[in-house]
This record gives C-alpha cells, structure tokens and sequence, in this order.
C-alpha cells in the first residue's frame, strides 16, 4: 500500500476532527441568546411600523413650487451657497396696506397682524420675502382646529394703459389689470392663533424699474382637506413705494381679502329650451401680456363647469392657444340640463395657462361665475332667457 505524504488528512480523519470542534456554550445560553435576538427583531419591526404609521397619516404640509406665469421675468427658488449673506434687518413699524387700506375701501379690518419682511439685493437682482408670524389673532373657533398658513402671491399691476373697459364689474375689483409672477405658500402651523413661520421665499428680478410696478398680496388662511381653504384676512404692500435695498421688516394690519382683477372674458350663452341645452361660448380672453418676458409656447385654455340643482354636470374645457394680449377661442362647449326651470344654475369659467411644447404642470390664472339662484339672476342669464335660441355676447371681469 502506498503510504501518503506527511500534513495529508483523508476526508474521514478531516471530518472526525471538525467533530470535535464543539460551540462552548450550553444549550440553555444557546436558546437565551436566540430569544434575545428574535425579541430585538420584532421590536426593530414594531418601530419601523409605527414610524411608516406617522408618516402615512401626518397631514401634507410640503410647500409647493413655485409656478411662475411670466418665466423669463422672475424664477422661483431657495437660497443657495452663491447667494450673499443678507444684512442686518433693520425693523420698522409699519402698515403697509398701501394698496387699499381699511378705512380707504370701506372693507371690516380683522383683529391681527402679520409680520413679514422685504429685501431686493440690487447687486444679484435677488428680491427676498420672508414671512414672519401671525399676531393678535383672535376666532370663536376651537384654537386646536386652527391649522393656519400664508399664501404669497406677487401681483404685476400693469401700466396706467392696461386698463379694463368692461362695464360689468365686482364689488372691490381694481380698474388696472394684473397678473401672478409667483405663488407660493408657507407651511402649515396647527393648534394656534399666533403662528410663528420663518418661510422664506426668494426670485430673480432682471429689471430693478419694475418693482414700480409690483405688489404681493399675503393671505392668512385656514387649511381645509378638501382644499377649501378660508381666507381669514390679507396683506398688500407695493414694492415701488418702500425703500427694500436694506432688509426691511413690516407689520401689517389684516383687512377683509378681496379679488383681483387678471383679465376679462368675452362669454357668449344661449338657451334652447326644446333640446333643454345651454350653449356657452368662449370667444375672447384679454390678459396682461408682454412679449419680450413670456414664453413663444405659452398657451391658455378655458375650463367650464356647470351646476343646476345640485346636480354637478361633466366638466369641458376648450383647446389650447397661444397666448397673446387678446387670446381668440372662438368655441361653443355644449351642455345638457335638467328638468326646467332651474331654481339654481351656477356657469364656473376657469381660466389657465399651459405650454404646448412640454409637459408643465397648469397654473390657474383666474376664475369667473354667471349664476342663478331663487331670489336674483346675472344680467347676462336674464338676457339669455329673453334671447331665447339667440346667442348673447358679454364681457366678464376674470378675477383671483
């Protein structure tokens, strides 16, 4: 028999000597230290379960992007490493609603005060608004039902020559047209009637003249789920008319919100009783609109809603069209409509703007409404009702 080489182990010899090695623990220690280690297991799991439960049931408070109608003029964004240190605000006491104060419009002031400041760095053309807190506030309601927030809207008020000419105006409505450079909205504190925020929003203003023509509307609203959310009380300040090269801390009273005037509408409607439809057509849209700052793909389209005895009917919208400072549609969307007469018909005309290039997320521009309840009617419903099978044209004013 051949004899093997010294240091070589057959498989046999190998596997009685892995045998022998044993683990020195008892059973006892065995079982101890793997019920220790399934106990951190399911705690691990528990804590992970609890934290997917919080973050599934906690509320949406991220802040929105800013959308910006007029993209060349301004673009939205956080501070970045680039952007300078801010100076030393320097705090003033001061009610900054220039745009229309209480005892100028009549309107009833609400118990409260909004802090907020205001910086342009005319070196980088960086416009900085930063809001604050909410003081004074006072409501009826439960303080744990409040989940209060500031939406920011920066307003271009137009030149002395964009100037409405519709004779059919709102209550409150301002004559010059204007338009939403940007919106945003801060986030959202509950349980409390004096917030503290510290959001801070920022853009890019290529052109220092035309601060002259800006104004930033702040409302205090109330958030609701169902994104009806109650306007509490606004602030308005005009840029031209403070000096913002150095950061400038404001107060400002809180008075009723109102609307903005953004465009008008030239609506048509006709009625054909046999057939029980209501024509709506959308023939013309006039908006602030200037050339050199908008986008060649920016486009607009009309959105119509219609509710007669709260039955709420399918939705239309026009096409796409691009956009100019007189916008021409030209088209007749058709609607269906119960049992007449009507004790209550409500025509929503929703306004928005798109691109036509690319995918963009849509930005509401303005909104309008021709009603009809029990005890009054629009001008413009009555004159359909007497054009009956005649179509009848008017000019709105598009408000937000």
């Amino acid at each position: 028999m051949m004899a093997l080489p010294s240091g070589y182990f057959t498989s046999g010899s190998f596997l009685s000597t892995a045998g022998a090695l044993r683990f020195p623990f008892s059973n006892a220690v065995k079982y101890s230290i793997l019920g220790l280690s399934v106990t951190l297991l399911l705690v691990a799991l528990g804590i992970l379960a609890w934290q997917a439960f919080r973050c599934f049931k906690r509320p949406s408070t991220r802040r929105p992007q800013s959308q910006a109608v007029n993209g060349h003029l301004f673009y939205g964004g956080e501070l970045t490493g680039q952007y300078r240190e801010i100076p030393t605000i320097k705090v003033e006491d001061f009610d900054a609603n220039i745009l229309g104060t209480t005892k100028e419009t009549g309107d009833k002031g609400f118990d409260g005060w909004l802090h907020y400041s205001l910086y342009y760095d005319e070196q980088q053309h960086h416009l900085v608004v930063t809001i604050l807190k909410v003081e004074g506030f006072q409501d009826q309601k439960p303080t744990s039902s409040h989940q209060l927030f500031v939406q920011i809207k920066l307003l271009w008020t137009g030149c002395e020559k964009d100037v409405a000419h519709i004779d059919e105006r709102s209550e409150g409505t301002s004559l010059a047209l204007c338009t939403v450079l940007q919106d945003w909205q801060t986030r959202i504190v509950k349980g409390t009637c004096n917030p503290l925020f510290g959001d801070q929003f920022s853009c890019i203003l290529r052109d220092e003249q035309q601060l002259d023509h800006i104004a930033l509307r702040m409302e205090v609203k109330n958030f609701d789920k169902f994104s009806r959310h109650t306007a509490l009380g606004e602030v308005r300040t005009s840029l031209g008319q403070l000096n913002i090269s150095y950061p400038l801390e404001l107060k400002g009273k809180l008075i009723t919100p109102r609307k903005d005037l953004v465009g008008e509408v030239l609506l048509s409607l006709r009625f054909l009783p046999t057939s029980q439809r209501i024509e709506v057509g959308v023939l013309k849209v006039r908006t602030i609109h200037k050339e050199k700052h908008m986008d060649a793909d920016s486009a607009l389209y009309v959105r119509i809603s219609v509710q007669c005895d709260r039955c709420k009917l399918k939705y239309q919208k026009t096409s796409a069209v691009t956009r100019g400072t007189m916008t021409v549609f030209n088209e007749v969307l058709v609607f269906s409509l119960p049992e007449f007469p009507l004790q209550q018909c409500k025509i929503l005309v929703s306004l928005y703007g798109t691109h036509l290039s690319k995918k963009s997320p849509k930005q509401l521009i303005g909104q309008l409404m021709v009603k009809k309840d029990k005890n009054s009617e629009n001008e413009h419903w009555d004159l359909m009702l007497r054009s009956v099978r005649q179509p009848i044209a008017r000019w709105h004013a598009l408000l937000i």
